[in-house]
């Protein structure tokens, strides 16, 4: 039998060869459809409780609708930070051979085309943490991806200024290859007085005319939901409605694609019951001509999708709709509202008179000589694009 004194340094080399503690922050990259199951979604939706920023097309109940409808083959990750054991950044992310429409593989979030941000969801403080061990992963994870592509994201806030930090301190090339300015709603003002402000007298006045003469036609009645009441025939009605118009000529409607169709399904019911969804309905003898889905995420709101019967454009109900809209100026938990609108969008423009500046930025990864190609990259990108800027 071993005396203590020769015990002693056999349980110093097995205590030495005792795993480390896991780091306070690392990222794993795990496979989606692992957060089907309940408790990961748990952890989600606490984390999107506490982000930084707002983004309902990264949370549970919206991102899995989509991935399920877009993703079939799993080629999609979902990039998940983790701080002191517990899940504290979540980001979708995929390879992608194409930049765009050059051959030129890169790393990149996954966004689709019903999904108006691309802002990761992050905890509230941990910003420039989630920031450096993204980029250190991405670093060590390159494969064959020559930069880190990040589209539709947010050009202002805690992200951004944590993510410029981040990038000044590494002395890491970057680059803001596309930005635009779409519609934001964010004042002290109250509804009514915005509405005076926003638009002339003579626009309100006409608008009070068409309203008049639509009322001619029938009984008039906007209605603001909140809840899961008739939810399933509203949403039979919005597809139906949004589908009739040019968007179901040009095969653009949700309702022209199953895809589309399930993902408005599960996506408007999910908000519901994540308490996210507002609803506003505009109808002439109980029919919908204007509807518009809202996503309330405090301090924050986003315009989702909106539909109007063009039968009756010369009334403007897409216009009544959103003068009605502007009561969440009055919301006590909403600051602003993203449009999620085009940069120039022929109505919102000219009723919201805020703008949120949406970009899209590249980032160097990898070694020495990636990074090297990378910056000749950028600056012929930039050079085609003088807009683009180093953020």
């Amino acid at each position: 039998m071993a005396t203590r004194a020769e015990r002693a340094p056999v349980a110093a080399t097995q205590q030495q060869a005792a795993p480390s503690p896991l780091p306070a922050a690392c990222i794993r990259v795990q496979d989606w459809r692992l957060f089907e199951d309940p408790e990961a979604r748990h952890a989600w939706d606490a984390l999107a409780r506490c982000a930084a920023e707002p983004n309902p097309f990264f949370e549970s109940w919206y991102l899995l609708p989509a991935l399920r409808a877009h993703d079939a083959d799993g080629s999609v990750a979902l990039l998940c930070f983790e701080y002191d054991g517990e899940l504290a950044g979540l980001l979708p992310l995929r390879r992608e051979p194409k930049y765009y429409r050059w051959p030129i593989p890169q790393l990149t979030t996954w966004i689709h085309g019903n999904c108006f941000l691309g802002a990761p969801l992050v905890a509230a403080g941990l910003e420039r943490a989630f920031w450096r061990a993204l980029l250190d992963w991405a670093d060590r994870s390159a494969g064959l991806a020559l930069f880190l592509h990040l589209p539709s994201v947010p050009l202002e806030g805690p992200l951004h200024a944590a993510l410029a930090d981040v990038l000044a301190q590494q002395g890491r090339t970057a680059g803001l290859v596309h930005a635009e300015q779409r519609a934001m709603l964010c004042s002290d003002l109250t509804a009514e007085t915005y509405f005076e402000a926003s638009m002339s007298g003579k626009k309100r006045k006409e608008l009070r005319r068409q309203f008049a003469r639509l009322s001619d036609l029938g009984e008039v009645r906007i209605e603001r939901t909140t809840g899961d009441e008739h939810l399933g025939r509203w949403i039979d009605d919005f597809l139906a409605l949004e589908h009739s118009g040019w968007k179901g000529g040009a095969g653009s409607a949700l309702a022209s694609h199953q895809s589309t169709t399930r993902l408005f399904r599960e996506a408007l019911s999910g908000a519901v019951s994540h308490d996210r969804l507002e609803r506003l309905t505009l109808t002439l003898d109980d029919e919908p001509i204007a509807m518009l889905a809202s996503f309330v995420t405090p301090p924050g709101a986003f315009s989702f999708k909106t539909a109007f019967d063009e039968r009756y454009a010369r009334y403007s109900p897409g216009v009544l709709l959103q003068r009605e809209n502007l009561a969440l100026l009055d919301h006590p938990k909403v600051h602003w509202t993203d449009s999620c609108a085009a940069a120039d969008h022929p109505m919102i423009d000219h009723i919201w008179r805020e703008r949120r500046a949406i970009g899209r930025l590249s980032i160097a990864i990898g070694g020495a000589l990636r990074r090297a190609l990378f910056r000749q990259l950028l600056k012929a990108e930039l050079g085609r694009n003088p807009s683009g800027v180093t953020p």
